[in-house]
C-alpha cells in the first residue's frame, strides 16, 4: 500500500458526512492542472503504514461519519480491496475518488459491497484525453467506468475541473451527453497555484470566469438531474 497522507478531517470530501482523507500515492494520468503533484509523481509519507490508518479509525469512531480514500489514483493500489473491506468492517462508509481509469477495479469494489459513494474525474471529452491528460490508454476505459457507476445503487457524482483548453461548450455538451441522467454533475473552478506542471500555463489564460463557469453549467440542463458549479 502506497499511502502519500492522511487529512484527519474534512467537512467536504464526504457529502453530508465527516470525513477523514486518506490519499493514496501514485497516479497513471499526468493532468497538468493536478493540486496533488507529488501524489501523482508517487511520493510517501514518513510514519503512516495501513496499520496505523486502522489504528486512526479506531480510535475515531465517535467523531467520523465516513472515509474518503482519494490519491493519486487509488484503483491503482492491488491492496485497494483490501483496504476497503477492513474499513468497512469497522463500520465506515466509504466513498472513493476516481478517474475512472480502471473499470474492473471500480466494478468489483461496487460487486462487492466496498464502496459507498463514487466520485469520477472526467478530465474532457474521452476522445481528446490523448495525450492532453495520458501519453497512452484507452478511452473505452472512461467510458465504461461511467456506465458502471450509473447503473448502480450506490451514490455517485462526476465531476470537471474547468480549464482550457481541456474543457470548453463543446466538451461541456458532450460529456453532459455521455452521462445523461446522471445525479450530479460538480463543475470546478480551476486555481492556477500548486499544480503539476506549472510551465503549461505560463502565459496562457485557462481558467474561466463565475459567469463563464454559470453558462457552462446551463449548458447540462437537458442532459443532468443536477449540475453544481464548486
Amino acid at each position: 500500500m502506497t499511502i502519500g497522507g492522511l487529512q484527519k478531517n474534512s467537512l467536504i470530501d464526504y457529502p453530508g458526512k465527516i470525513s477523514c482523507v486518506l490519499f493514496l500515492s501514485g497516479c497513471n494520468f499526468a493532468c497538468p492542472y493536478c493540486h496533488n503533484p507529488d501524489l501523482a509523481r508517487g511520493c510517501l509519507a514518513a510514519n503512516i503504514n495501513e496499520n496505523s490508518i486502522y489504528d486512526f479509525l479506531e480510535s475515531r469512531r465517535e467523531f467520523l461519519d465516513g472515509v474518503v480514500i482519494s490519491g493519486g489514483e487509488p484503483t491503482l493500489q492491488k491492496d485497494l480491496i483490501r483496504l476497503c473491506r477492513k474499513t468497512k468492517q469497522m463500520g465506515y462508509p466509504v466513498k472513493i475518488d476516481t478517474n475512472g481509469s480502471r473499470p474492473r477495479v471500480v466494478q468489483a469494489l461496487i460487486d462487492e459491497g466496498l464502496v459507498d459513494y463514487v466520485a469520477m474525474d472526467i478530465k474532457t471529452d474521452p476522445a481528446r484525453y490523448f495525450p492532453l491528460i495520458q501519453k497512452k490508454g484507452n478511452q473505452k476505459n472512461i467510458i465504461a467506468s461511467i456506465q458502471i457507476i450509473m447503473e448502480s445503487k450506490i451514490d455517485y457524482e462526476f465531476r470537471t475541473t474547468c480549464i482550457k483548453p481541456f474543457i470548453d461548450a463543446d466538451v461541456i455538451e458532450s460529456i453532459s451527453r455521455l452521462i445523461s441522467g446522471a445525479k450530479l454533475y460538480a463543475l470546478q473552478k480551476f486555481r492556477n497555484s500548486g499544480v503539476l506542471q506549472p510551465e503549461f500555463f505560463h502565459g496562457n489564460e485557462c481558467g474561466y470566469s463565475d459567469d463563464e463557469l454559470m453558462h457552462l453549467k446551463s449548458l447540462t440542463k437537458p442532459w443532468v438531474k443536477r449540475c453544481i458549479v464548486r
